[in-house]
């Protein structure tokens, strides 16, 4: 398996990408340099896409079980290089070695989901109104695939896209983030090229947003856009779809909301808590952002919550138990600050931290918060923890659905169904009763509503998102056409 990662790989070949610029990758904990990878400009995203356009019409055809071994074979590369992998993800996403391995297995998860959809692209045969006609539905590839994937879970959230499209017979071109273009782009050319990928499937273009971020959108070749990051990106890049008709699968923000019932378990409420909320230093999608914890419990609930959270260890993400490492980069150090800073002087309290060191921003909690200020309207992104207190569900649930987010959430209560009715309530894709937000299974059904995306991933779900149906009759028998028919017979 190749591991020089300075280069761009364009139709089965490791090449200089054209552009002036270059990416240097760095460590976001130690800052020291990891690579430097020439960046690819637009006719190299022109030679990705056509790449791709050939080779996917014959892949298209291949035999089920042919792709299939592609797929159980890139987990055998992937298993075989287990530990280069999440020493990537430490040293370049800033994973802990706990998240970075979680990780790991998520994405061998996901490959296995996908190695049964060759046999999955169902179709169907239906009854005709006319006399003499079948219909038959077939379920085929979509053609060629642009994914945009993160800085947060890049290996994760790359191969949840990359596995599925390629078992269903498309090919693929990715445009991995900024911050982490070898975990979430470069490791998979390297990874399927040792599985035997055919040349051209699966290419990676590393490049700035600036520079071919618009045009791996609007390139007239891709059929369908998977993006997963921010609300205000996810919408710039469903309008460019949307204006030249392409499909969009957008796994976008979150403000996801914990609520915390009067009759809840507080000892498993606070468990779920810590767990939602600073695993990978609160850098997912599904993080907790609001803890709301009915008044009767508020103090006990943040006492407890406050005490662990102090136990944390924070710091360098290659010790293998640190439990909350660096942020990505000091922009997001910095633009949390502000936030506590502009809560704190509208009255919120900082009970535990405050206080960052390089990239690291400390484990920080603070109550007296109310849901109109900064770190309750914004999507926090990092390992900072806002307590706000309610009196009745009428109020909680107000308070939930007050955002224009909807991605993921929790309800903790000694009552199944009492939390489930609250659960109802709540407008979001995915929520968990006495559980806590980030959860994601390979089979079931991942994403958001509102302003947190559109489409679904995983399971049957990204089978319907990345293929499409024609719908092909055939007439057994002479159809009559009525007055439309002249008689010809002399």
């Amino acid at each position: 398996m190749k591991t020089d990662f300075s280069k761009i790989y364009i139709n089965g070949e490791w090449i200089q990408g054209s552009s002036n610029n270059q990416m240097k990758n760095t460590n976001p904990f130690t800052g020291e340099e990891l690579v430097i990878t020439q960046a690819a400009d637009k006719s190299d995203l022109d030679l990705a896409y056509k790449a791709a356009a050939e080779a996917q019409v014959e892949w298209a055809k291949e035999l089920p079980q042919n792709k299939r071994a592609v797929i159980e074979k890139a987990i055998e590369v992937m298993q075989e290089n287990k530990e280069l992998i999440i020493d990537w993800l430490v040293k370049e996403a800033g994973s802990t070695v706990i998240k970075a391995t979680v990780e790991f297995g998520a994405s061998v998860n996901i490959l296995k989901e996908a190695a049964t959809f060759p046999y999955r692209m169902e179709g169907k045969i239906l009854p005709s109104q006319q006399a003499g006609k079948e219909n038959r539905v077939y379920r085929n590839a979509l053609g060629v695939i642009g994914i945009i994937s993160p800085w947060n879970f890049p290996f994760h959230l790359a191969i949840r896209s990359i596995a599925p499209a390629i078992a269903t017979g498309n090919a693929v071109v990715i445009k991995p983030a900024t911050d982490t273009p070898v975990t979430g782009g470069l490791l998979f050319a390297s990874i399927f090229e040792a599985a035997g990928l055919p040349k051209g499937l699966l290419n990676v273009v590393v490049g700035r947003g600036s520079e071919i971020g618009d045009d791996i959108v609007t390139h007239p070749t891709p059929r369908l856009i998977s993006f997963t990051g921010s609300t205000p990106v996810g919408k710039r890049i469903g309008e460019l779809a949307g204006g030249a008709l392409k499909k969009t699968a957008l796994e976008l923000g979150g403000n996801n909301n914990f609520i915390v019932l009067k009759d809840a378990d507080v000892d498993q409420a606070v468990d779920s808590a810590l767990f939602g909320k600073f695993y990978h230093q609160g850098q997912i999608c599904m993080s907790i952002n609001r803890i709301f914890v009915h008044q009767d419990i508020y103090d006990d609930f943040a006492e407890q919550f406050i005490t662990r959270a102090s136990k944390l260890k924070f710091g360098n993400p290659a010790e293998q138990d640190t439990q909350v490492g660096p942020l990505i980069n000091r922009d997001q150090v910095d633009r949390i600050l502000k936030d506590i800073n502009a809560s704190v002087e509208q009255g919120a309290q900082i009970r535990l931290g405050g206080q960052a060191d390089g990239n690291v921003l400390e484990p920080t909690v603070l109550t007296g918060v109310t849901n109109d200020m900064p770190l309750a309207e914004n999507e926090i992104f990092g390992p900072v923890a806002i307590l706000i207190p309610f009196d009745s569900d009428e109020e909680v649930v107000k308070m939930a659905n007050a955002y224009p987010y909807g991605l993921s959430g929790a309800v903790h209560s000694s009552n199944i169904e009492y939390g489930t009715t609250i659960a109802h309530q709540i407008h979001t894709g995915m929520i968990h009763v006495n559980d806590q937000s980030v959860n994601d299974e390979a089979h079931m059904p991942f994403g958001g509503e509102k302003d947190s995306g559109l489409g679904r991933f995983n399971g049957e779900w990204v089978l319907e998102e990345f293929t499409t149906l024609k719908w092909l009759s055939v007439q057994h028998q002479r159809r009559e056409y009525g007055p439309f028919v002249t008689n010809t017979k002399k």
